[in-house]
């Protein structure tokens, strides 16, 4: 077995990844992270987790037949995401006989860092598809001859564009109306709102907030906590700045920087969760289940696995996963459009 084999068992890449701490992000506070069995989940628009009342019956009488929530169901397949690096052929030659035991520990900690970027390319994928549920009611996906459009049924009356750089504008009566739409559609209050740094900045700067939380002419510059205490005292959401990118990478090398929420989205939404972001099975999963050396047990959401070429000579790295967020509460949401 040679060197890098010895390093990369299908044992060895379960306990590293189960054991690295990944940075959080926002997407799995609100759809968070479910392992199935299935290739597909089902999709549900407009559920609803308000009470439903039943009703009297007089002795004697058939009980009323309920229904499943749900406007409509259907089923998705899961997006299958993957992504490899290649380990060159200077460091497989080079592993077998190290010169000393830095440049071997070197070596090590270089492999081990494209299975930390491997793993965290393919929980990038999942959180853009995360936000983008959330920011516009759908996934749409073209990549790699996979085609696909998944709309979650968010009502296109919850969806608006305000004037909030420029101009005059009235943001709390903006944010109120808001929010009485999704209580007079729904049901629900939203409680936070997700934006960027830029909008909110514009919040804090708006002359009619400043006014009345400081009094007419006031210069004194507000800040986001004293922002978000105004909020709570006039039932409106609170703020929390979501800016975090990531990169893309094109066939030729080139890599575009892209935002996981849009800079000019602010996306009003209820207490819980919007829905959870399930995790299936891979070809490469059902492999190592025959592996008796393997606690199924153990196995993540993400496999990580090598294996090798022969012409040319080459072992690679893959992470891979099957993954798709569920978001049975998209009615809940308004999604305003920051102009």
């Amino acid at each position: 077995m040679s060197r890098v084999e010895e390093l990369l068992t299908p044992r060895e890449l379960i306990d590293y990844t189960k054991e690295r701490v990944q940075e959080a992000y926002m997407g799995e506070y609100l759809f968070p992270e479910r392992k199935t069995e299935a290739l597909e989940i089902d999709i549900i628009k407009g559920a609803s987790n308000l009470p439903v009342s039943a009703k009297v019956h007089a002795y004697d009488t058939e009980a009323e037949i309920g229904s499943r929530e749900g406007a409509e169901r259907f089923t998705q397949d899961m997006a299958l995401i993957k992504r490899k690096i290649k380990i060159p052929e200077r460091t497989l030659i080079a592993l077998e006989s190290p010169r000393n035991d830095n440049e071997e520990a070197d070596m090590i900690r270089r492999i081990f860092n494209d299975v930390d970027n491997l793993v965290a390319s393919v929980r990038t994928r999942v959180e853009a598809m995360r936000m983008e549920a959330l920011s516009t009611g759908k996934i749409q996906i073209n990549e790699n001859g996979v085609k696909a459009s998944i709309d979650y049924g968010m009502p296109a009356t919850h969806k608006a564009s305000k004037t909030w750089f420029s101009g005059t504008p009235d943001i709390l009566m903006d944010m109120d109306a808001c929010v009485d739409k999704i209580v007079g559609d729904t049901g629900f209050t939203p409680t936070r709102a997700l934006t960027s740094k830029k909008v909110l900045n514009a919040i804090l700067r708006d002359g009619r907030i400043r006014s009345a939380i400081y009094g007419v002419n006031s210069a004194k510059m507000l800040t986001a906590a004293e922002l978000n205490a105004f909020l709570a005292q006039q039932k409106l959401p609170q703020i929390a700045v979501y800016d975090k990118k990531y990169r893309v990478q094109d066939a030729k090398g080139g890599y575009t920087t892209k935002r996981f929420l849009p800079e000019d989205a602010f996306v009003m939404i209820p207490d819980g969760k919007m829905g959870d972001t399930f995790y299936g099975v891979t070809a490469e999963e059902l492999e190592l289940r025959k592996n008796p050396d393997v606690d199924v047990s153990a196995v993540g959401n993400i496999i990580v696995c090598q294996y090798n070429t022969v012409d040319p000579v080459a072992k690679w790295i893959k992470a891979v996963a099957t993954s798709l967020p569920s978001f049975p509460y998209a009615d809940q949401v308004f999604v305003a459009t920051i102009a």
